[in-house]
């Protein structure tokens, strides 16, 4: 679909540029907030990050599943679409840690998923096969071309590193002043060629 063309609702009509604007704007926050409070946190919380009513955001998801569904799908949409995009990094290896950075929020927002669908196990399966299958490509991609460039091994699988974050992510719910992004950076470092 043309970046200028609207994506259909669910009615089937095109969503007015507002609405597609508060749309991002909940979405963004309500990201930011997940990382920094959890999924339960209360939604006027997401209200104050993002500028907008809460009426706004229960018209735009009216229960916290769909919040969550679409927060964990928009994020997938953005480390995706690090691929396509021109890297704001000066090398493939810090191109590389930023989007390892960025997978990190994504993982905290995504271990709260599960509980915030609650019983609809299959649909979280489905959104989980989704998120592998959009984000390993660019993990390897960003991967080979570190590489390539001489600045990482080049031994590493994609799956495995997308497995040693997310096992390094666990920790962020049990324990209060864990810091994951401090242990990926350990990890990362142990990646590097000197």
């Amino acid at each position: 679909m043309p970046a200028d063309e609207t994506p259909p609702s669910p009615t089937g009509r095109r969503k007015r540029s507002d609405v597609r604007r508060n749309e991002q704007m909940l979405l963004d926050a309500a990201a930011a907030v997940f990382v920094r409070a959890g999924v339960d946190a209360p939604v006027r919380e997401i209200a104050a990050e993002s500028g907008l009513g809460m009426g706004t955001i229960y018209r735009h998801f009216p229960t916290r599943a769909d919040l969550v569904v679409a927060v964990f799908r928009h994020q997938v949409g953005a480390l995706a679409a690090a691929a396509d995009a021109p890297p704001a990094a000066d090398t493939p290896c810090e191109a590389l840690r930023l989007w390892v950075h960025q997978f990190a929020d994504f993982l905290v927002t995504k271990h709260g998923l599960a509980e915030a669908m609650r019983s609809d196990q299959p649909g979280f399966e489905s959104l989980h096969t989704e998120f592998v299958e959009r984000l390993m490509p660019v993990l390897g991609q960003l991967l080979t071309s570190a590489a390539v460039a001489g600045h990482t091994r080049a031994d590493v699988r994609a799956y495995d590193l997308m497995l040693a974050i997310g096992n390094l992510c666990i920790g962020v719910s049990s324990f209060p002043d864990y810091q994951a992004r401090r242990m990926i950076d350990l990890l990362l470092d142990g990646l590097t060629r000197t």
